[in-house]
């Protein structure tokens, strides 16, 4: 599908960061911004040691509360500053900070799985448990619903980290109001609202004159408000999390199913960052090259 690239007209509504991987993020009206993307984002993230695998919602048949749980930062993290601690509260309402020396136990007790809390800071990996083997490289496994048009149907897949990192893909993700509501459009019954898709900026486009606006920007840099510059690498191709329960949202498959017949499943798009910086709800989003 080939797009025209038009004029951003559009300013940031929301920013979120989710400190524990595959848990519900924290909205936040501010975000300091270095090359590894949002301070703080996905700098946690659980490990089974039974099998090395990083602790995934992309898998809710193995990990089937994992996406019930919320973590938030006892202070605000700083890029110059050590990894503060994080406070998860669990499926269950069971409490636990990182600092505790039973957190893993806890940890392992409520999710019904052996796992450790690992951290990332400055693409150095600490808290890997010392059973993995020195050669141990950060995978995780995605399950694929049975969606014509996916790649895999009713399949589980391994899938690689980037090396020192327990993103996904990339640092950033970038989804637009204008998208949210063609979506909507298409599938009126389903509630698209942005904690399924878990990005880390939204952008009000709803004057956009194309659906699914930012897939235009692929390939440009785009300056949010004064000081943050991100480019634009690719389309975010959309998974089983967006499907599920969580809050107030029901499960519901035809979320996915609509992103890929009417946009190949992509939602959003990724980012690199190119300048670091702070950004805040209310900045304006404009073309930077």
């Amino acid at each position: 599908m080939s797009r025209s690239v038009e004029s951003i007209k559009g300013a940031v509504t929301d920013l979120w960061r989710y400190s524990v991987k595959s848990m519900l993020g924290e909205p936040l009206t501010t975000a300091q911004v270095t090359e590894r993307g949002v301070v703080g984002d996905r700098a946690y993230a659980l490990i089974d040691t039974e099998d090395g695998k990083v602790a995934s919602a992309k898998n809710p048949g193995k990990w089937p509360t994992l996406f019930a749980c919320r973590a938030t930062y006892l202070e605000p993290p700083r890029s110059e500053s050590p990894l503060p601690p994080v406070r998860i509260r669990l499926h269950d309402g069971t409490a636990v900070t990182s600092t505790q020396g039973d957190c893993n136990g806890t940890l392992s007790k409520v999710l019904g799985r052996q796992v450790t809390l690992a951290a990332t800071a400055y693409g150095q990996l600490s808290g890997i448990p010392s059973s993995l083997s020195a050669s141990w490289s950060a995978k995780a496994e995605e399950y694929w619903p049975d969606v014509e048009g996916l790649d895999y149907r009713n399949a589980v897949t391994d899938f690689a980290l980037p090396p020192g990192t327990f993103f996904d893909s990339a640092t950033i993700h970038l989804v637009t109001t204008a998208t949210l509501s063609r979506l909507h459009d298409l599938y009126p019954q389903g509630r698209f609202e942005v904690p399924r898709f878990r990005p880390n900026i939204v952008l009000d486009a709803s004057e956009a004159e194309q659906a699914f606006p930012e897939e235009a920007w692929i390939g440009h840099t785009i300056a949010v408000g004064e000081q943050v510059r991100l480019h634009i690498t690719m389309a975010c191709g959309r998974c089983v999390m967006t499907t599920l329960a969580q809050g107030d949202l029901p499960k519901d498959t035809a979320i996915l199913r609509t992103a890929v017949q009417h946009n190949h499943g992509h939602v959003g798009v990724y980012a690199s960052v190119v300048r670091g910086g702070t950004m805040k709800r209310g900045d304006a989003v404009r073309f930077a090259d």
